[in-house]
């Protein structure tokens, strides 16, 4: 017969909250605090969805029961019904360290089968019209290089060779670097725009609040590269903010909002009625640059695409209208 101690007991009640567990496995690994934020929220409604009961004490059935729920009453994408199962198998497998067999009777969500929204060159150029300054410089990346929004706002001084013409994206989707186009007609205005976030720079650095956030143990590994110029933000935010995950003060780059609300006032100005994101830019960069002839492989690499199969879809849209197929009624 085993005894407990009370140094047993100490250690069982300091021992962390389960969330708190699932963010510290999730950090240890250095995921985005984007993929920290969903895991914990989608385990977190896996648990309310079963009445508050531990993790530990469920398995398999229970988790088809959650994830069908999802699909078939609260009709969630596909796309969020994976991140879901995503999360809730992290935990067990990470944190539980218990492996979940096959989930059985497992419904699916629809994934729809859509053609990405791709504006005419004429609507890009009555959008970008209506914009100014950073906002301006945002959109132009994202149309020129085929930026992702993150990517763009994530952006640092040294990521740019304006010598070469090129954009180097860093830990993007898949935690791959790639490289990608500086558009020509960016160049000077992109250049000017930095010599005013660099007084800003100079202004943080003077205030205390010049150490801005590195990815990963680099802030270990080159402890003064957080306050040098090359690492500080293209985009930089208005205000100083708390990271929520260490607790310092200091200046992030600038949020999403930005330029989603302003590209949403542009295209209403710009009287288009496509229901366009900044997404759309990035799509409208593929499928312009398939329509110019260059080749599927170029364009996959400058997206960063790791499979061809994602990259082929603007092979449909470049074909549909006016651009593949002459209707029968202009022949009349």
């Amino acid at each position: 017969m085993t005894v407990s101690s009370d140094s047993d007991h100490a250690v069982e009640r300091r021992k962390p909250k389960l969330l708190d567990q699932v963010r510290s496995a999730i950090r240890t690994r250095h995921y985005s605090i984007r993929t920290e934020e969903a895991y914990v929220n989608w385990i977190r409604k896996f648990i309310l969805f079963h009445n508050k009961r531990h993790p530990a004490e469920m398995g398999e059935e229970e988790i088809a029961q959650f994830l069908n729920h999802l699909a078939t009453k609260e009709n969630v994408a596909a796309s969020t019904q994976n991140q879901a199962l995503s999360g809730i198998l992290f935990l067990y497998r990470t944190v539980l360290d218990r492996d979940i067999g096959e989930i059985k009777d497992l419904i699916w969500a629809k994934r729809p089968k859509k053609l990405p929204v791709v504006l005419s060159r004429h609507e890009v150029r009555a959008i970008l019209k209506e914009l100014s300054a950073d906002k301006w410089l945002m959109a132009n990346l994202l149309y020129g290089g085929g930026l992702r929004l993150r990517e763009c706002l994530s952006l640092r001084v040294k990521d740019v060779d304006f010598e070469y013409s090129q954009i180097i994206v860093r830990s993007a989707k898949g935690e791959k670097d790639r490289a990608t186009i500086l558009p020509q007609n960016i160049k000077a205005p992109l250049k000017q725009h930095l010599t005013k976030v660099k007084m800003l720079y100079e202004q943080d650095k003077a205030n205390g609040f010049g150490r801005v956030y590195l990815p990963y143990a680099l802030e270990r590994k080159y402890p003064n590269a957080a306050t040098e110029w090359g690492w500080y933000w293209i985009f930089p935010a208005d205000t100083i903010s708390t990271d929520p995950r260490s607790g310092i003060r200091r200046r992030h780059h600038a949020g999403e909002w930005l330029l989603q609300r302003a590209l949403r006032e542009a295209r209403l100005k710009a009287g288009i009625v496509k229901h366009c994101g900044c997404h759309t830019f990035r799509h409208s960069f593929a499928t312009h640059l398939l329509e110019d002839g260059y080749d599927i492989r170029t364009i996959q690499e400058l997206l960063g695409h790791e499979d061809i199969r994602t990259t082929m879809i603007y092979t449909h849209v470049a074909k549909k209208g006016g651009q593949g197929v002459r209707s029968p009624a202009d022949r009349l």
